[in-house]
């Protein structure tokens, strides 16, 4: 099983989940969006299953700092927003094979482990 995670390595959650899959002994590889933004179309894998809203991290504080709690995107604009702006997603994103998460969920985690 290999795991990719994407987030930001000052992330305590992205933290989180890197720990819980090096402790079980699961390859990894971490995509920084720190170092290299988010893409449409690796967005649009997880917006299939979350859709747009399950993405934004609107507690977030760059949600906060750029105003857009007020804001009244359509998805295609706010798909746009999340790959410039990857502090605005809730983190960490993974993916296994057909299985993807957003945000910390150790119990998913662990039942695509004990597949």
């Amino acid at each position: 099983m290999e795991v990719q995670i994407f987030g930001i390595k000052k992330n305590a959650d992205t933290r989180k989940a890197l720990r819980f899959f090096a402790e079980r002994r699961v390859k990894t590889h971490f995509v920084d969006f720190a170092e290299r933004a988010a893409s449409l179309g690796e967005l649009k894998r997880f917006v299939q299953r979350v859709g747009v809203s399950g993405l934004i991290d609107r507690e977030s504080k760059r949600y906060q700092e750029l105003g857009l709690a007020h804001s009244h995107y359509n998805d295609d604009r706010w798909l746009e927003k999340l790959s410039e702006e990857p502090l605005l997603l809730k983190m960490p994103l993974a993916r296994s094979a057909n299985h993807v998460t957003v945000g910390l969920a150790e119990a998913e985690w662990r039942s695509w482990l004990a597949k």
